[in-house]
């Protein structure tokens, strides 16, 4: 059977291996298994959150309001916007799916940074864009630039803070390269983890409102997904200009996320002094990994997110630690994908890290000793 041959080109998103899983490969107790591939909140989420839902469980036969009026009025007041200046997405990938479904056809160029969030390229190689790439791993607006001016692009994509790395430019530096992008080009700031890179540096703070109105070819992007911890409820949004919005509109389907889904959302919105505690805590625990890194002589990203970046040396293969540490239960994200001997941690609580710190010495010295067999 034939499919549509733009098809050929994709990769397959690969998603963070699931707990069920380990327990049915390794053998490993569900209680003893630490998570922290995904990013996900290890606080789980607000208990505000959960007594609502429990309370609602019961109006899971019921469509959800369509319009998602509540949602989007929250978000406005939040973000000091208008209702009609936002969408709701299945998380912020399916916004991401329907600005270049409306932007990109097969003669479209899209740039990106040489790493980032594997769905850009994904949705765009579905579309027939051509990809383009910096030449650096972390964000160089100078090679953006540099790129931009020489190949031009019909959307950009900035993930700010990026992921899988963890780095993020300086808003004022974000501005100057978004006053030199022609106003027909679509600039995607995709801001899923833009909570935590405002808690630790205000200069890192995009503000979706100041973004649209000095730039109406930007859209931001947030997610419920992260610092709110509803990952698993999948809820997204992006904040444009209303003639973009109106256009992504025409893409989305209806009912695109669940009763329940909507719900927990709007009760999240409420309970920031949560969402506050939970950031707070990631960086002080985020510390500690930055001390280990240090004391082994890894190198590491410098993080505005809820996880860090531990790069190897020839001593080491990412996918051998990756795996070892997975056979003992402990389940992190390996970057060999992304051409990089380094591996990315979520930051997971205090007694979670302590168990990882235990576990990781003892991979290093287990696979330093086959090394010198």
């Amino acid at each position: 059977m034939k499919f549509n041959k733009l098809l050929d080109n994709c990769k397959i998103y690969e998603a963070g291996k699931p707990i069920e899983l380990v327990v049915r490969d390794y053998g490993v107790d569900t209680k003893d298994i630490i998570k922290l591939a995904s990013n996900e909140n290890p606080y789980g989420t607000s208990p505000k959150v959960v007594e609502k839902i429990a309370s609602l469980s019961k109006n899971m036969f019921m469509y959800p309001d369509d319009s998602m009026y509540e949602l989007k009025e929250a978000l406005g007041k939040k973000f000091s916007v208008t209702s009609d200046n936002i969408i709701i997405g299945s998380g912020s990938d399916q916004v991401i799916d329907f600005l270049v479904k409306a932007k990109c056809s097969e003669n479209s160029k899209m740039l990106m940074s040489r790493t980032t969030f594997a769905m850009y390229e994904i949705y765009g190689r579905q579309a027939g864009a051509q990809i383009i790439k910096t030449k650096d791993d972390e964000h160089n607006l100078a090679q953006f630039e540099e790129m931009y001016e020489s190949q031009g692009a019909d959307i950009i994509f900035l993930c700010l803070p990026n992921n899988p790395l963890g780095e993020c430019l300086d808003r004022d530096d974000v501005y100057a390269f978004l006053s030199k992008v022609d106003k027909e080009t679509l600039v995607i700031i995709d801001g899923a983890y833009q909570e935590y890179a405002s808690f630790k540096d205000s200069k890192k703070r995009i503000d979706p409102a100041d973004l649209i109105e000095k730039f109406p070819n930007a859209v931001y992007l947030g997610t419920f997904s992260k610092a709110y911890a509803l990952g698993g409820m999948r809820v997204g949004y992006g904040i444009g200009q209303t003639s973009i919005i109106k256009t992504m509109y025409k893409l989305r389907p209806p009912f695109n996320i669940s009763t329940l889904s909507l719900a927990a959302a709007i009760e999240a919105i409420k309970d920031e002094e949560f969402v506050q505690k939970c950031i707070a805590l990631n960086f002080e625990e985020m510390i500690r990994y930055e001390e280990y890194a240090k004391q082994r002589g890894f190198e590491y990203i410098e993080s505005y997110t809820n996880f860090i970046t531990i790069k190897f040396d020839s001593n080491y293969l990412s996918s051998e630690v990756a795996q070892k540490l997975l056979e003992r239960g402990i389940i992190i994200r390996d970057l060999t994908g992304y051409g990089l001997n380094a591996i990315r941690i979520t930051i997971g609580s205090k007694e979670q890290n302590t168990r990882v710190f235990k576990v990781l010495d003892e991979v290093l010295e287990d696979l330093k000793k086959v090394e010198n067999l």
